[in-house]
């Protein structure tokens, strides 16, 4: 199988160790970035267009395509989810669509849809000034959500209480998204939808994200995964735990909610990253992304639900119905977080050997490399990177998880 993945902006070398597992499950994988280095990958399956336009993506993908006969079109990046549907489609591969990438990755979109069909989702607003919000917020009641269209990363997203709270972090949010990198990094030459700002309502329930697979009228569960941070005013600092915690009523009414949402937005073949809170005592959607999720979660599935997202990309992106089931755990606990530091220049992260040689640790990922900036709310939300733990139990993976995540060090340039 030969597949092409896209990064319409090179996003560093985040997501090679992604692109290794694709080979691993006996892909050929070519890579195809707008805009980057020109050493990003081996030099014969690795071409950088030097512009993240559609129409000159397109033109260089079809042009590799006449010479390589891709079997399909991939991305595990938020910001090429639309562009990878547009090539696809021009190749003549298979494809979400690009209606359905953009009600995927617009989130004001994305709340009209569901709301279109029925779909429980919090109240929403698009708020193109500080009036609008403030009148959204009067209309919904505090607390309400502040939240780019374009975001991703939970990059400026924030919990609002009042009104001096909301005309700070507007402002904020409003200066923010100009250079935000998810935001900045669309194709250009396609009609993204409205840009700005959304104020919701709030969901006060416990969250839930969930790893899943839509097939033509079914969506599988692959993994469900509770979020146990504790609330604050951003939503930076998460803390995940699998098997769920939910019984088999409200995993029924979950899968009902996703299944729902999904075949909204359009998808109808698609890998998802779904996101679910349980508002009085209800799941509502907060968004579905047609791609899958971040961070760890791929090694999540897989160790506590038996479910590979990683190799589910690659057969959809072929065509294939991939190795699916509904959920169903494996019976492994485990803890999983973002490694949070302070803002600065990084100039080392030291990861002790007991650390790294831990039986426990089934994943540590350190993204943030000597150089890179670090940003935190208000400003942003760079993280250094994964770490995660195998228990026999909630709390004993939770303690392995954060006796060890205090023992990675981060210094910073003056």
């Amino acid at each position: 199988m030969k597949l092409l993945t896209i990064e319409t902006r090179q996003y560093l070398s985040y997501y090679h160790s992604r692109y290794q597992q694709v080979e691993d499950h006996g892909v050929e994988l070519y890579v195809l970035n707008g805009e980057g280095t020109e050493d990003f990958w081996p030099a014969e399956r690795y071409r950088l267009v030097g512009s993240k336009h559609i129409d000159e993506m397109i033109e260089q993908a079809r042009a590799w395509h006449a010479e390589e006969r891709f079997d399909g079109v991939i991305t595990f990046s938020e910001s090429a989810v639309i562009a990878v549907a547009a090539v696809a489609e021009a190749l003549g591969l298979p494809s979400i669509g690009v209606e359905a990438a953009v009600n995927c990755r617009n989130k004001y979109l994305m709340r009209q849809a569901h709301a279109r069909h029925g779909v429980p989702h919090p109240g929403f607003r698009l708020a193109d000034s500080l009036q609008a919000a403030r009148e959204a917020a009067a209309e919904f009641g505090y607390p309400v959500i502040l939240k780019p269209t374009m975001g991703a990363g939970s990059n400026f997203v924030f919990r609002i209480d009042d009104d001096a709270e909301l005309e700070l972090r507007y402002a904020q949010a409003a200066e923010g998204i100009r250079e935000m990198f998810w935001a900045v990094s669309e194709a250009d030459g396609l009609d993204l939808g409205p840009q700005g700002l959304l104020v919701e309502s709030f969901l006060d329930g416990r969250e839930f994200l969930v790893e899943a697979v839509a097939w033509d009228d079914e969506v599988y569960l692959g993994s469900v995964v509770d979020r146990i941070t504790s609330e604050g005013e951003t939503f930076d600092d998460d803390v995940h735990h699998a098997p769920t915690s939910l019984g088999a009523e409200d995993l029924a009414e979950l899968h009902q909610v996703v299944k729902a949402a999904a075949h909204a937005q359009g998808l109808r073949r698609s890998v998802m990253h779904a996101e679910v809170r349980f508002h009085q005592g209800k799941p509502y959607i907060l968004e579905i992304a047609a791609r899958v999720g971040g961070g760890g979660l791929d090694a999540i599935a897989r160790l506590t639900a038996g479910h590979d997202p990683i190799r589910a990309v690659a057969d959809i992106g072929a065509g294939i119905l991939p190795q699916v089931r509904h959920y169903t755990p494996t019976g492994t606990h485990i803890t999983a977080m973002c490694l949070i530091s302070e803002a600065g220049t990084v100039r080392h992260v030291e990861v002790p050997a007991d650390v790294s040689e831990d039986e426990r640790v089934f994943l540590l990922k350190i993204t943030a490399r000597p150089g890179d900036v670090i940003k935190r709310p208000p400003h942003g939300n760079t993280i250094l990177g994964f770490l995660g733990t195998t228990g026999d139990s909630l709390e004993s993976a939770y303690a392995a998880m954060t006796g060890l995540a205090q023992k990675i060090t981060v210094t910073f340039e003056d």
